[in-house]
């Protein structure tokens, strides 16, 4: 039997690994059911202008993608999704927060918000940095 190297990856080959891995891990994570969390500021026209995707997992608040649009930023926007979205994880009993973000994206904003660099990933994906943060909430 020999290995298959694939240079495209179809939906099925996906689902196939991911529900697999996905089957073994319930049948050892304490908590098997993550909640979605979403924190959005839109116009009047419902236009999404700042938003934060994120999801609690256990003791963990999971934070995804923070985004504020550039005519926006510098209002202190991102900072007000950082802390409603702590303050609903807390509600829902987690302990903890965790984010990745890119040199070039936002390190410096989440060190403000009291988050520890547990990790980063040099010359990723070739010359950046990714870090890792976590925050005890």
């Amino acid at each position: 039997m020999d290995f298959i190297v694939k240079k495209e990856i179809t939906e099925n080959d996906r689902q196939d690994v991911y529900q697999e891995l996905l089957k073994y891990n319930l049948e050892h994570l304490e908590d098997k059911h993550p909640q979605e969390l979403g924190v959005f500021l839109e116009n009047e026209h419902g236009k999404k202008e700042a938003g934060l995707i994120a999801d609690t997992h256990g003791n963990w608040l999971l934070i995804h993608y923070l985004w504020v649009s550039e005519k926006r930023r510098g209002e202190g926007l991102g900072s007000r999704l950082l802390v409603t979205v702590e303050e609903e994880a807390r509600k829902r009993g987690c302990k903890y927060a965790f984010v990745d973000t890119f040199d070039f994206q936002a390190p410096g904003f989440y060190i403000k918000h009291d988050y520890e660099n547990v990790f980063q990933l040099e010359n990723y994906p070739l010359t950046g940095t990714r870090f890792y943060y976590t925050k005890r909430l």
